[in-house]
């Protein structure tokens, strides 16, 4: 016998008129997603998000933090040394056009020895302030190059560079061998190849003005070229003494407009010796005085970046006086071969 009323009898009714289901999730479907702070799986929002152009949106603790650049203070111009440089260019160049005057056939001894003076100068600031492995050895092989090539330009029968070539081939392969000698300076050798080349090459540059002296209007090319250059740093340091603007370097202390007044007023100069001095006109001297006064000048700006480079490497200076000489002895050395190089092609 059923009983006459359902077990489920006295139950309250199904809200909204809902109809029955099991308890649990269905067989065989995924439960639904669910939505709310339960979610986000503890994890609470931080901010707002940003929209980014071209890109998702990002919270402002997610960038990552991005130091700032640090400016580097430029480096102050001390106007004495300025000056004090300015003033040894102009007597390097009073020497070496005086000492010009005193060559003649048959007595380029005496502007022989004055150019040997200078090479030694050369020697002593350039391997003080590059410092090549093995400095003694690299200085004194230098110096007997410079010798050798003063010599074979005095006592050649043909006035040429050739001679020249040979003592600075020889001078470059007996300074390298001489750092290969020693372990020491063995590691070093390979970063040294330049600053070798540099002071050998450079030393002997100078004997281009013993050769330029033996050839017609030699002399005369001297004395206009290396005016023109003297002149042309003499007026590019007295300028950043005075106006070192615009920099060209935060870290070289020096500035285009003395290189471009010097280089200028160098040419200028140059013209005016061209209209008083035979087979020169304003013209052809002009020409000859831009080339060397452009070089000149330019040498000596390198040497000022070249000496910021290692001061930034964290080389230590040493010997304060031969290194500020380098950069006038720099820009002879480059216009002696310059002179030389104008005087053969163009006059």
């Amino acid at each position: 016998m059923f009983p006459s009323t359902s077990p489920d009898t006295g139950r309250g009714p199904w809200p909204d008129d809902a109809a029955p289901g099991p308890a649990g999730p269905s067989h065989g479907y995924p439960p639904a997603p669910r939505t709310g702070p339960a979610a986000d799986d503890g994890r609470a929002r931080k901010g707002p998000r940003r929209l980014r152009k071209g890109g998702p949106g990002r919270r402002p603790d997610d960038e990552p933090d991005e130091a700032p650049e640090e400016e580097v203070p430029p480096v102050p111009v001390r106007r004495s040394l300025a000056l004090t440089v300015a003033g040894f260019a102009a007597l390097l160049g009073v020497g070496l056009v005086l000492g010009a005057q005193t060559a003649g056939p048959g007595h380029r001894l005496p502007f022989a020895f004055i150019i040997f003076g200078v090479q030694l100068l050369f020697v002593l600031a350039w391997t003080m302030a590059m410092r090549p492995p093995a400095l003694l050895v690299v200085a004194l092989v230098s110096a007997g190059a410079a010798g050798i090539a003063d010599a074979a330009a005095v006592q050649s029968e043909i006035a040429g560079l050739a001679p020249l070539g040979y003592a600075a081939a020889a001078g470059f392969v007996l300074g390298v061998l001489g750092q290969l000698f020693r372990r020491v300076d063995r590691v070093r050798v390979t970063d040294s190849l330049g600053s070798t080349l540099l002071i050998v090459v450079g030393v002997v540059a100078f004997a281009t003005l013993i050769v330029l002296s033996r050839i017609p209007k030699g002399t005369q090319a001297i004395t206009v070229c290396l005016t023109a250059t003297g002149v042309a740093l003499l007026v590019a340091r007295l300028t950043d003494a005075v106006v070192p603007r615009p920099r060209l370097a935060p870290q070289v202390p020096r500035g285009a407009a003395g290189v471009v007044a010097g280089a200028m007023l160098g040419t200028l100069t140059s013209a005016v010796l061209g209209s008083y001095l035979v087979g020169f006109t304003p013209t052809s001297a002009a020409l000859v005085g831009l080339v060397t006064a452009g070089t000149a000048v330019l040498a000596d700006l390198a040497v000022g970046y070249a000496e910021a480079g290692r001061l930034m490497a964290g080389e230590t200076p040493t010997m304060w006086v031969a290194r500020h000489m380098q950069g006038p002895l720099g820009g002879f050395a480059l216009a002696a071969p310059a002179a030389y190089a104008m005087c053969v092609l163009f006059l």
